[in-house]
């Protein structure tokens, strides 16, 4: 027996991917025969309108996710993956953190990946298949200075993906989460700039680097396919073994 990793003929929804770690799944996606629409406040240049599309919107306006998913069900059709790739991380120590900060950080990175995949799991349990993807963190489990309201988001997508897989993995939707070690992203931009902090990172690892872009794709792919059909309510650290120290 030959493990189908195939997600050619599939429509996707990446949100974030217009930079970083979405747009290199949602490219893979769409190099791996999927039709890739991309969600991002930023209009994701690389889309060629036939293969893939982009849909400019503010992700943590939470009054227009519906209007949002709708907008994405008319470009190829209804999507069998979704990806939650969008994020923010405020950097605010905990005397710090404002209301606004916080609230905004909740939104993007956990209410919105619940109430965009609430509005398309109708479309996914109408053809009995689906694939539901969340970023998770290393915050997920550890705790990082100026991180408190990141990594309460990032600890929340953990159970939340526990909870969609509860919910709908009976009807053949599998939800499971991601939770990237150091990539050079524009979201870990501050890290990177530090060449001292980027190395000290890079060593925290079992392998003793920091990720590349490529690293992410594996996994994103095994999730997003059939896969992984008995995989459901997990979150797969693709960190180097960072977690494992």
């Amino acid at each position: 027996m030959t493990p189908d990793f195939s997600v050619k003929g599939r429509i996707a929804c990446v949100t974030g991917a217009s930079s970083g770690l979405g747009r290199a799944i949602a490219q893979a996606l769409v190099e791996g025969g999927a039709k890739v629409v991309s969600v991002a406040r930023r209009s994701a240049d690389w889309c060629d309108g036939t293969s893939s599309a982009a849909i400019s919107a503010d992700l943590s306006d939470l009054n227009g996710v519906s209007d949002i998913a709708a907008a994405v069900a008319d470009v190829f059709g209804p999507p069998d993956i979704l990806v939650n790739a969008a994020g923010i991380n405020t950097r605010q120590p905990a005397d710090e953190v404002t209301m606004d900060g916080w609230l905004t950080t909740m939104d993007l990175n956990l209410s919105v990946p619940f109430f965009l995949a609430q509005a398309m799991v109708p479309a996914m349990r109408e053809k009995g298949w689906g694939r539901i993807i969340n970023f998770a963190s290393l915050q997920s489990q550890r705790a990082f200075h100026g991180g408190i309201a990141y990594g309460a988001s990032k600890g929340g997508i953990v159970q939340l993906t526990r909870a969609m897989a509860e919910a709908w993995s009976r009807d053949g939707i599998m939800a499971n989460a991601l939770a990237p070690g150091f990539f050079p992203t524009e979201l870990t931009g501050p890290v990177f700039g530090d060449a001292e902090l980027a190395a000290k990172n890079a060593a925290q690892t079992c392998i003793g680097r920091n990720g590349d872009l490529q690293d992410i794709l594996g996994p994103a792919l095994f999730l997003c396919s059939p896969a992984s059909d008995y995989v459901t309510g997990q979150c797969l650290y693709v960190d180097g073994g960072f977690t494992a120290k």
